[in-house]
Order: C-alpha cells, then sequence, then structure tokens
C-alpha cells in the first residue's frame, strides 16, 4: 500500500510539473502573438527585412565555405598543401592515417558524414608517409590522430579511439561530441551528455597536447589489428 501512495504521490508531482510547463510554453506564445499584433506594418517589413538579410548572409556563408573546399572529407597530397588549407579555413579537422591501420578506415566513414554535415569546418586527411616534418612539427606519434586546428593554430587532438569511449563500434554522433567539446563544429547536443554510457563527464580522459612526444619516426598505431 505504501508503494502505491509513493507512485501516486510521484505521478501528480509530474502531471503538475508538466502542466506548469505546459502552461509557461503557452504564455510565451501568446505574448508573442500578441507582440506581433500590437505591431504596425512599417515594423512587419523591418523584421521580414532583417529575417531576409540573415538568410542572404547565412547563404553567403555557406557558398565561401563550399568554395574553399568544406562539405566533403578530402586528401592532401603533401605537407605544404595542409599549410595552405589550413591558412584559409577557421576550423579544421585534419586526420594523420596510414592505409594499413585499420582504425583509420573507421574513422574516414564517421568523418565522411560529419563533413557533410558541418559545413563550418573542414575535414582532412593526411598520409603520415608523406609528411614527416608535419607530424614531428605537431607530435603525432600515435594513429589515427585527429589534430583540430582553429584560427591556424593547434586546438586539440583526438588520439585513437580513448576519448570515443575506446570501442571500435563508436557512433558517429559520438565522433560529432567529441569535435564538440573542443568547439571545432557546431554541436546541438549537451556537450556535458556524451552518447556512450561509459563516460560520464565531457574531457575526462582527453589526451593533452604537452603530454605527446616523438620517439624516431616511427609511429604506434591505436589498433590491435595493424
Amino acid at each position: 500500500m505504501e508503494a502505491d501512495a509513493s507512485v501516486d504521490m510521484y505521478s501528480k508531482v509530474l502531471e503538475n510539473q508538466l502542466l506548469q510547463s505546459a502552461k509557461l510554453v503557452e504564455e510565451h506564445l501568446d505574448s508573442e502573438i500578441q507582440k506581433l499584433d500590437q505591431m504596425d506594418e512599417d515594423e512587419l517589413e523591418h523584421l521580414k527585412e532583417k529575417r531576409l538579410e540573415a538568410l542572404r548572409k547565412a547563404q553567403q556563408q555557406k557558398q565561401e565555405w563550399l568554395s574553399k573546399g568544406h562539405g566533403e572529407y578530402r586528401e592532401i597530397p603533401s605537407e605544404r598543401d595542409f599549410f595552405q588549407e589550413v591558412k584559409e579555413s577557421k576550423k579544421v579537422v585534419c586526420h594523420f592515417y596510414r592505409d594499413s591501420t585499420l582504425r583509420c578506415k573507421i574513422l574516414d566513414r564517421h568523418l565522411v558524414i560529419l563533413s557533410k554535415k558541418h559545413l563550418e569546418t573542414k575535414f582532412l586527411k593526411l598520409n603520415v608517409e608523406k609528411a614527416p616534418f608535419l607530424c614531428e612539427r605537431l607530435r603525432i606519434k600515435v594513429i589515427p590522430t585527429l589534430a583540430l586546428l582553429k584560427d591556424g593554430k593547434t586546438q586539440d587532438y583526438v588520439v585513437g579511439f580513448t576519448d570515443l569511449g575506446n570501442t571500435d563500434d563508436f557512433t558517429t554522433e559520438t565522433l560529432e561530441w567529441r569535435l564538440g567539446c573542443s568547439d571545432i563544429l557546431n554541436y546541438s547536443g549537451n556537450l556535458m551528455e556524451p552518447p556512450f554510457q561509459s563516460q560520464k563527464k565531457c574531457g575526462t580522459n582527453f589526451t593533452k597536447v604537452e603530454k605527446k612526444t616523438i620517439r624516431g619516426k616511427k609511429y604506434d598505431s591505436d589498433s590491435d589489428d595493424d
């Protein structure tokens, strides 16, 4: 009986909370409608122009991104191309990969999807065998590594799959969340709630840039299958 009473009480509390939330939403909508009703023609025309201008700017920005190679996941052939690509875009994700590493191919599939979804970010890949100087300069030691660059400077790294739940079966949303934590793309979800269950707080196991070291020119693989 006590258990039933507790359930009933909880249900009533939940119902009241839902009713209060619905009431607040309704009041907000009524307020917005009232504002529109009180506007004269000049004010409505001004509001319309502001929205059209915002749409025009958004379209111009989209076209600019596309002209710079955003919207697709591309391989660049050399270190020289890397510097040029990074220079002309505000946000860049570059996958340092090796053909023989399985986990690089797994990352490729997710990066293709994200490149089409997030036009605000440029997505590139570069073979480490073709970029020894750059790998040493950026302290790339483990393959795969994602270098996250903002305004031409290295912002962060995603090294292996540790930050992605430490599994090969991570979702595209998990990678999207991780990149969002570094503000390298516009993530619409809650950054404090990772899509995977094993990690509860954003950034708990992130690899820090200052801990990276180079030992010769040998690259360690994050994959056991390499």
